[in-house]
C-alpha cells in the first residue's frame, strides 16, 4: 500500500514557497526511500519572515484573547480532521508505528486546547494604592519568538511553542527540523485554516546556524524556545544571551529508573520494556538507566530481558509492531558504539546489541547488564533501544547514582514503601518525577529539566509565562 507525503515549503507572510534550493532530502527510515526535497530559506526570505513577524505582532497582540483562544480550537479540531494525514505522515518520515502517531496527534490537539483555555487566564492584578491613584500589573505578549524544533517530535514539540506563544499573544517564526519537516507543514496549514492572520506565524528550512544567527540577532525577535540536544541549547543561550534576550529550554535527558528492593521485580520488569522501546528509545524522557536494589536485580535482569527480546521491530505501518526504526545511520552507529564501549569495560549484552536486516535504520532493542559507570552511555544520553542495568546494595547508593551525571529531565521510580517515595521525591534532581508508572505530564502539568537539561517550563499553568512581560501602570485619576 502506497502513502502519501505533503509537500514541503516555507511559509512566509501567508504564503507558501516551495521553488528554493534543496537543503536536505527527507528519508523513510523504514526503507531508506526519499520522500521529499526540503527547500532552504534564502537570507532574503529570513528578513521577510522577520518583517512579518514585526507586523503581525501588533494586530496579534490586540486580538481579543477569546478570538486568541477560538483559533487554537479550531485549529485542534482540523488536526482531529485530518488524523489519518498526520499518522500517514509522521510514521513515513520518523518509523514509529501508526498507533505511537495518533498518540502524538492527540498529544498535539490536548495541548493546544489547554493553551487556548490558558489565553484567557492571563490575569494581571490591581494593587492597593492611594485613592485617585491606579496600580496595575499587566502581563502582555512578549514579542516576536523564535521558535527551534527537534525531529523527534515533529508534531508535539511544534504544538507546544506554538500554542504557548499564539495564546500569549506573539508572532511566531518557527525553524522545524528538516528530517521531519511534514507534520509542521500540515500543523502550519491548519492554523491559517483556521484564521491565524497571515505574518503571524512563519514557518522556515535551511542552514540551522545559519537561521538561528539571522533570528537570534535581529531585533524584531524578542524570546528564543528550543528543543534538542544541551550543546546546540547552550550555543542558542549564549546568541541569545549577547542580544538580552530571555530563552526557554527544553534540552536532554538521562532518565534513570530507581526499582527499590520492595518493588515487583517482573511486574517492573515488563512495565519497563514498553517503556524502554517507545520511539526506539529517541526521546528525551526516555527511561535509560535501570538502577535496581541488589536483591531483586537478578530476577528483574530475566524478566526485563525476556520482555525486551519479545519486542516486535519493524515499519511502523505493520500490524502489531511495537518498535520501528532510529532515524538516520548516524543513531546506528551510535547505538553500536555505545554497545562495543559497553562491552570492552565489561558489560553483558543480555539481548540485542546489533543492527536488524541491511533496509531500514532498525537496530534491536537492547538489555545490557551489569554497566560500569565509567561506560560512555552511563554519561552520554544514548538516543536509542539501549537499557543500562545497574545493580545498588541501597537506596542511598541509588539516588547518588540517579543524581551523577550533569542532566536532570525526567525519573522514575518504583516502590510500595510511601518513606521510600517521599525520599526519592525530595532527592532525585529532575524536573519530571513518575513514582511506580512512566507516565509523563499532561498538557495541565508543566514540563521541563533542572541542571543542563534546561530552563523554563512548558504545559500547565506556567505555559504562557515565557512568551509574556510583566509590566507596571500607575495612573493618578487626575492632574494635580
Amino acid at each position: 500500500m502506497s502513502y502519501s507525503y505533503p509537500r514541503i515549503g516555507l511559509l512566509i507572510d501567508g504564503e507558501w514557497i516551495h521553488d528554493r534550493d534543496a537543503c536536505l532530502q527527507v528519508v523513510n527510515p523504514s526503507n531508506e526511500e526519499i520522500l521529499a526535497d526540503v527547500p532552504k530559506a534564502t537570507a532574503a526570505d529570513l528578513q521577510r519572515a522577520l518583517a512579518a513577524a514585526d507586523r503581525a505582532r501588533r494586530i496579534w497582540r490586540d486580538t481579543a484573547p477569546e478570538a486568541r483562544a477560538r483559533v487554537l480550537r479550531q485549529a485542534s479540531a482540523l488536526l482531529r480532521e485530518r488524523m489519518d494525514a498526520f499518522c500517514q505522515t509522521i510514521s513515513l518520515e520518523l518509523g514509529k508505528p501508526l498507533s505511537d502517531a495518533r498518540y502524538e496527534v492527540e498529544r498535539a490537539c490536548a495541548i493546544m486546547e489547554w493553551d487556548a483555555g490558558e489565553a484567557v487566564r492571563l490575569y494581571g492584578r490591581i494593587n492597593p494604592s492611594a485613592p485617585g491613584m491606579l496600580q496595575l500589573v499587566l502581563r502582555q505578549p512578549i514579542g516576536p519568538v523564535a521558535a527551534f524544533t527537534p525531529w523527534n517530535a515533529p508534531l508535539s514539540s511544534p504544538a507546544r511553542k506554538l500554542s504557548g506563544a499564539l495564546a500569549a499573544g506573539c508572532s511566531v517564526i518557527l525553524k522545524a527540523a528538516e528530517e521531519t519537516p511534514g507534520a509542521a507543514c500540515l500543523y502550519a496549514q491548519c492554523l491559517m485554516d483556521a484564521g491565524l492572520p497571515s505574518g503571524v506565524l512563519s514557518l522556515v528550512f535551511g542552514d540551522p546556524n545559519e537561521i538561528s544567527e539571522a533570528l537570534i540577532t535581529s531585533p524584531v525577535i524578542r524570546m528564543v524556545t528550543f528543543t534538542g540536544s544541551v550543546n546546540v541549547g547552550k550555543r542558542l543561550t549564549q546568541l541569545a544571551a549577547a542580544q538580552m534576550k530571555p530563552v526557554l529550554m527544553e534540552l536532554g535527558g538521562h532518565a534513570p529508573v530507581l526499582v527499590a528492593e520492595d518493588a515487583d521485580p517482573v511486574q517492573v520488569a515488563r512495565m519497563s520494556a514498553a517503556a524502554k522501546v517507545r520511539m526506539a528509545g529517541q526521546i528525551c524522557v526516555s527511561p535509560t538507566r535501570f538502577i535496581v536494589h541488589e536483591r531483586i536485580y537478578d530476577a528483574f535482569l530475566v524478566a526485563f530481558a525476556k520482555a525486551v527480546g519479545e519486542v516486535r521491530v519493524g515499519d511502523g505501518f505493520e500490524s502489531g509492531v511495537q518498535m520501528g526504526p532510529v532515524a538516520n545511520p548516524r543513531r546506528l552507529a551510535a547505538a553500536q558504539a555505545l554497545v562495543e564501549d559497553a562491552r570492552r569495560r565489561g558489560a553483558r549484552v543480555l539481548t540485542g546489541g546489533h543492527r536488524l536486516g541491511e533496509k531500514g535504520y532498525f537496530y534491536a532493542p537492547t538489555v545490557i547488564a551489569d554497566v560500569p559507570r565509567e561506560a560512555l552511555v552511563m554519561s552520554e544520553e544514548p538516543f536509542c533501544p539501549l537499557a543500562l542495568c545497574v545493580s545498588v546494595a541501597s537506596l542511598r547508593e541509588g539516588i547518588d547514582l540517579a543524581n551523577s551525571v550533569s542532566v536532570g529531565l525526567a525519573g522514575y521510580a518504583f516502590t510500595n514503601s510511601l518513606s521510600t517515595a517521599e525520599q526519592i521525591g525530595r532527592e532525585i534532581e529532575c524536573g519530571i518525577l513518575s513514582i511506580n508508572h512512566f507516565g509523563g505530564p499532561a498538557p495541565d502539568m508543566p514540563f521541563g529539566g533542572l541542571k543542563d537539561s534546561g530552563f523554563g517550563r512548558e504545559g500547565g499553568s506556567e505555559s504562557l509565562e515565557s512568551y509574556t512581560v510583566t509590566r507596571m501602570v500607575s495612573q493618578k485619576a487626575f492632574i494635580a
